[in-house]
């Protein structure tokens, strides 16, 4: 029998706390050698792109597969841009053992290797966020966030106007710091300690010279070779930490432009996540600015599908299914 688990489903059972925790030891084995992951095959069509993501984490014995599509023009006819399921087997026998909506595991496990990021890269007294870019993503980074520093203002910035007001009314229900719209990228920018990019632009939503000294910057937005939401002076001026430096090199255009265009060399990527998280490597002093950058890797949404997967069989929760 394979365990069915809905979007529902896992809304129900995910807690963001647990999700950080999770995460940061999935960083930790990846970065030990104690993780087997392929970089994940993309299938690209007129339309959009397939992704298909194993791993195995042989400390966490969690083994599984996620397929997530990217269809921008899904919303266009009542679909979200993300879809995803994650298929987690049996590390002993290969046998699934659960099949379960991989879309918000997918939000929720970008959020939390953020939260992990902020954690160890933005500076303790860190009280101001701000985020470009209002969709599902936008809202589980700010969770996320919230969960490793003491927030007490937010300024949100998107094109589109709609969905600001929207994310504010959602995010003003769910947390009791003070959410704000701006009226440009700059103002969401200038004097955040942290700022999250989360669009879907191909070209930079910033500039570099609006960053406050000592900033942090999540940026998950953009994971194709073609394109950034990141400009060069940010590059240039900030440590980067990326999730892994083999993806990072195959697909990501924030970094791969720069280096293209001679403004950095692959080797001033200072750390991944994982040596952050060991201790092996840190933020030296307060006035720094640090750039995390991620592209989504499968040992997040393996560690969480493990997770999620051992929650539900302790809550009763799901649908046993026989294939």
């Amino acid at each position: 029998m394979v365990l069915f688990l809905s979007q529902k489903d896992v809304k129900d059972i995910v807690d963001m706390k647990e999700a950080i925790n999770i995460v940061e030891n999935a960083f930790s084995e990846f970065y030990r050698g104690k993780a087997i992951m392929p970089v994940r095959t993309a299938i690209n069509t007129e339309d959009g792109v397939t992704l298909i993501m194993p791993a195995l984490l042989k400390e966490m014995k969690a083994l599984g597969t996620k397929i997530v599509t990217v269809y921008k023009n899904n919303p266009k006819i009542g679909l979200p841009t993300i879809l995803a399921i994650v298929v987690l087997n049996d590390p002993k026998t290969g046998a699934p053992l659960a099949v379960m909506d991989g879309a918000y595991l997918t939000a929720v496990r970008t959020g939390a290797v953020s939260g992990v990021a902020t954690k160890y890269l933005a500076n303790p007294d860190s009280k101001i966020v701000g985020i470009i870019g209002t969709g599902v993503q936008a809202g589980t980074q700010l969770w996320a966030v919230s969960e490793v520093i003491k927030i007490e203002n937010v300024k949100i910035y998107d094109t589109i106007e709609n969905s600001a007001k929207s994310f504010v009314r959602g995010m003003s229900k769910k947390f009791d710091f003070d959410i704000q719209i701006v009226n440009t990228p700059k103002n969401a920018v200038e004097n955040s300690d942290v700022i999250i990019t989360s669009s879907t632009s191909k070209t930079p939503v910033f500039d570099g010279n609006w960053l406050k000294e000592g900033a942090h910057i999540n940026a998950i937005g953009s994971h194709t070779p073609d394109a950034r939401e990141i400009d060069d002076i940010t590059i240039k001026n900030s440590k980067i930490v990326v999730d892994s430096k083999e993806a990072i090199l195959k697909e990501c255009g924030d970094i791969l432009i720069p280096i293209k265009n001679k403004v950095i060399k692959k080797e001033d990527i200072y750390a991944e996540l994982g040596e952050v998280v060991i201790g092996k490597k840190r933020r030296k002093n307060p006035s720094e600015i640090t750039l995390f950058k991620s592209v989504g890797l499968a040992i997040q949404d393996v560690s969480m599908a493990k997770l999620v997967y051992e929650k539900a069989l302790r809550k009763n929760v799901g649908k046993e299914i026989e294939l």
